[in-house]
């Protein structure tokens, strides 16, 4: 028996995405692997770090966008490895002009290199450049929620909480924070770092998020294109149990079939 309860597509910047799983392009062994964990993932929007990928500003080098064609894929540039507004905001520029006017961007701007956790500051700075500069500005940030409520109102399309710091893998850090965020959410709320393995990202989506963002996870998995199925399945799992609404926890046990009406 199939629930007739239907879901509304992701949407960002004005167009629809089946898959709610963003993945990123980074620490692959090469670029074959990067094409075949991506293709098993599922993903529509491929995130790249615009300081460290080549995307055509390095002619005559191996180019991402041969693996990952934007007629295919939405690319999605990213600032990482910056650590200050006016270098976030300089990445994204130079994303507008490689990608032909492209105004959707991942904006991260980082504090320091041992937990690259958001220099939260910064990116209140560059997140009001952008917008005004007309970029559709997809946010990295803190699990603080007034922070979230904040980039919202600057006028990001999406905001990016961290579970867990990049590329730990420790999974759902705070999920109280997260509940916050998107109770007063009124832009999508996506997780964006901390996932290690499938249950990480089934529990954010059962939490509400709108879809997760990961790259280490399946990129050092043993096996980065089986990893990347899982993920797929993972998401639509924990969105098709958020849907569907799970039991309330009882302290007692509670008889799996009814006691009522039963033969003496």
């Amino acid at each position: 028996m199939t629930s007739n309860r239907q879901d509304t597509p992701l949407t960002l910047a004005g167009r629809t995405y089946q898959s709610r799983l963003l993945v990123g392009t980074g620490k692959y062994k090469d670029l074959e692997e990067t094409r075949l964990a991506i293709e098993a993932s599922g993903a529509e929007i491929v995130t790249v770090a615009v300081r460290r990928t080549n995307i055509g500003q390095n002619p005559g080098e191996p180019n991402l966008l041969d693996v990952i064609p934007p007629d295919r894929y939405t690319i999605l540039p990213n600032t990482a490895g910056c650590y200050d507004a006016v270098e976030a905001v300089r990445t994204c520029r130079l994303a507008r002009e490689l990608l032909d006017g492209h105004s959707l961007v991942k904006l991260e701007v980082l504090a320091d290199q041992k937990t690259l956790f958001p220099n939260v500051i910064e990116t209140l700075k560059a997140a009001e450049t952008l917008v005004k500069d007309g970029f559709d500005v997809m946010v990295y940030t803190s699990d603080d929620p007034i922070i979230a409520r904040q980039l919202a109102e600057i006028g990001c399309i999406a905001v990016m909480p961290l579970a867990g710091l990049i590329g730990s893998g420790l999974g759902i850090c705070n999920p109280y924070n997260l509940r916050i965020i998107l109770e007063e959410a009124k832009v999508p709320v996506l997780v964006d770092a901390g996932v290690g393995t499938a249950s990480d990202a089934t529990i954010a989506m059962e939490l509400g998020c709108d879809a997760v963002l990961m790259n280490t996870a399946i990129a050092h998995a043993k096996d980065p294109v089986l990893m990347g199925e899982a993920m797929k399945h993972a998401i639509l799992a924990g969105r098709m149990a958020y849907l569907a609404g799970r039991m309330p926890r009882k302290l007692y046990a509670s008889a799996s079939s009814p006691l009522e009406g039963l033969i003496n």
